[in-house]
């Protein structure tokens, strides 16, 4: 590691925990040369996840995106950004230990489905009219039928 101050590559940890978040290492340095202590991080490097959308086209996963489609989903519903916040973690978490890093849109909107419909029915109704592109109000009502015969309208 070489020294902010001096410009010196020879250093030595000095002290080594965990970040408070636990996603990093926090080590403090001394410079074997002029003796000044610095804070390094280090962090595990993630491979990207690559989305692949219903045309083909690949695109690197943003977890904000589904934050945003679920807050869309929530809006003036009894959940609140933390609760979204904790569910796309959630989500990304599920994402993450799959077996490839390619992923088809089409699984992660079916986690995201299955998140809200455990959240909030109305937000799963939301999420799935758009997600689903309900076309007309024949299709929507086999949605609400399906949620009210496996949940029975909890």
């Amino acid at each position: 590691m070489k020294c902010p101050y001096c410009g010196n590559v020879d250093t030595k940890v000095v002290d080594s925990r965990y970040s408070e978040d636990m996603g990093a290492i926090r080590r403090r340095r001394e410079c074997l040369n002029c003796g000044k202590r610095f804070t390094t991080y280090e962090r595990v490097e993630i491979a990207p996840i690559i989305v692949i959308k219903k045309n083909g086209v690949k695109e690197e996963f943003d977890p904000e995106k589904i934050r945003k489609g679920m807050m869309r989903a929530c809006e003036k519903r009894p959940i609140s950004p933390e609760d979204i916040d904790i569910a796309v973690q959630e989500i990304e978490r599920e994402i993450r230990q799959m077996e490839s890093i390619e992923i088809p849109s089409m699984e992660i909107g079916e986690l995201v489905m299955r998140k809200l419909r455990s959240m909030d029915k109305v937000a799963y109704i939301r999420f799935a009219s758009v997600y689903r592109e309900f076309e007309d109000v024949e299709t929507f009502q086999k949605e609400i039928n399906m949620i009210l015969e496996k949940y029975g309208g909890r």
